[in-house]
C-alpha cells in the first residue's frame, strides 16, 4: 500500500452563532445550515479528528496514519518535539458576526491549566466585506487594574485596536493577545492543535436557547498581554512560483505561493508540509499520484516526500510546515 501522496480530509463543520454561509457559498463546501463558523481542515483534537477522504488510507483518521507511518508522515524532528500528535490545526473561518473577545494562554500555562499545548495562531483574510474590522491586541500599554475597571463597567471596547482589513491581509496572533474576528470575514486559519480559549467579552448576546455564553475573566487575568505591541500586521513578497515567507515561529512557518504554470518544487525539510488554497486550484502531482485543490481545500504532505509537481493556470496557496 503507497501511504506517501497528498493526503485529503473531510472537512469537520462547527455551528456557531457568529457563523453564515460563506464556507457554502465563496467556498465551495458541503456545509449545511446558516450558522456554519468553521470548516476544520486537518485536526488532531480529541473528538474532532479527521478523517482521510482520498487513496489508500481513505476512511482512515489522521490518528491511524500517525501511528502507520510514524516519520514518515511527520519527520522525526517534529515527533522529537511534539510526539506523535499532530502539532497544527487548520481551519477555514467565517465571520458573519462578530466573535468574541478573547485570547489564548501560553504553552507553560496551557500545560499547567489544561494539560494541552497554548494557541499560537495566525490568520489569511480570504474575503471581507466593506469596512470589515479586526480586533488585535489594545490601543495603548494597559495596566491590570485598568483592564478590570473597563470590563467591569462595559467599557472594554475603547481600550481595543482595531484593523480595517482587505483579502490577503495576514495577522500573526501570539498567544496572550486579546483578538477578534470581524463581522463580514471570511480567512484561513493556522494554529497549534489546541482548542483553549478565554472568552472575555461576548457583546452580551445569547443562543438561540436564550443562554449567555460562559466567560473566563479570571483565568484570563494571568494569560493577557496587556501592552500595546504592533507586531501583528505581517508583510510578506508575492514573487511567483517561489515561497514568499510571511511567519516563522516555533509552532510553524507559513509561506505564500502563487503558482502560474508548472514547477518542481523541492520539500527540503524533516516535517510534513500542508497546502491550504486559498485561490483558484492546483493540480498536485506525486510521482504517478495527482489530486487537484481547490480554493477552500487542504492537503497533507507527508514528510517522505522531498519533491512535488505543482501546476496551475493560477493558484494562491500558503504553504505551511514544521
Amino acid at each position: 500500500m503507497n501511504n506517501l501522496y497528498p493526503i485529503k480530509f473531510t472537512p469537520i463543520y462547527k455551528e456557531r452563532l457568529w457563523g453564515g454561509t460563506k464556507l457554502k457559498d465563496v467556498l465551495g463546501k458541503d456545509a449545511e445550515g446558516d450558522l456554519v463558523g468553521e470548516s476544520w481542515e486537518l485536526s488532531d483534537v480529541e473528538g474532532d479528528v479527521s478523517v482521510i477522504s482520498n487513496g489508500a488510507m481513505a476512511g482512515k483518521t489522521l490518528t491511524d496514519a500517525i501511528e502507520t507511518m510514524g516519520k514518515e508522515l511527520l519527520g522525526q524532528s517534529v515527533i522529537d518535539r511534539f510526539g506523535s500528535k499532530f502539532p497544527i490545526l487548520i481551519k477555514f473561518i467565517d465571520a458573519k458576526q462578530d466573535l468574541s473577545i478573547q485570547l489564548h494562554p501560553n504553552d507553560e500555562l496551557a500545560q499547567k491549566r489544561h494539560n494541552s499545548f497554548g494557541k499560537t495562531e495566525m490568520w489569511h483574510v480570504m474575503q471581507a466585506d466593506p469596512g470589515s474590522k479586526l480586533i488585535v491586541g489594545f490601543n495603548k500599554d494597559v495596566e491590570k487594574e485598568e483592564y478590570v475597571e473597563h470590563l467591569e463597567n462595559n467599557t472594554l471596547l475603547d481600550l481595543l485596536n482595531y484593523e480595517e482589513v482587505d483579502t490577503g491581509d495576514t495577522f500573526f496572533i501570539n498567544t496572550g493577545k486579546i483578538h477578534a474576528i470581524g463581522a463580514g470575514i471570511l480567512l484561513a486559519e493556522i494554529q497549534q492543535t489546541s482548542d483553549v480559549t478565554y472568552r472575555v467579552y461576548d457583546f452580551n448576546r445569547k443562543d438561540k436557547d436564550g443562554n449567555t455564553r460562559e466567560l473566563h475573566t479570571e483565568l484570563a487575568l494571568d494569560a493577557i498581554d496587556y501592552r500595546a505591541k504592533d507586531d501583528f500586521k505581517v508583510a510578506y513578497t508575492k514573487e511567483k512560483n517561489v515561497p514568499n515567507n510571511m511567519v516563522s515561529c516555533p509552532y510553524f512557518t507559513t509561506s505564500y505561493m502563487d503558482v502560474i504554470g508548472e514547477l518542481e518544487h523541492k520539500l527540503d525539510r524533516d516535517s510534513f508540509t500542508i497546502y491550504m488554497c486559498v485561490d483558484g486550484e492546483v493540480e498536485i502531482s506525486i510521482g504517478d499520484f495527482k489530486e487537484t485543490v481547490k480554493k477552500g481545500e487542504t492537503v497533507l504532505i507527508p514528510a517522505a516526500i522531498s519533491e512535488v509537481n505543482l501546476k496551475a493556470n493560477s493558484a494562491k496557496l500558503l504553504e505551511v510546515y514544521i
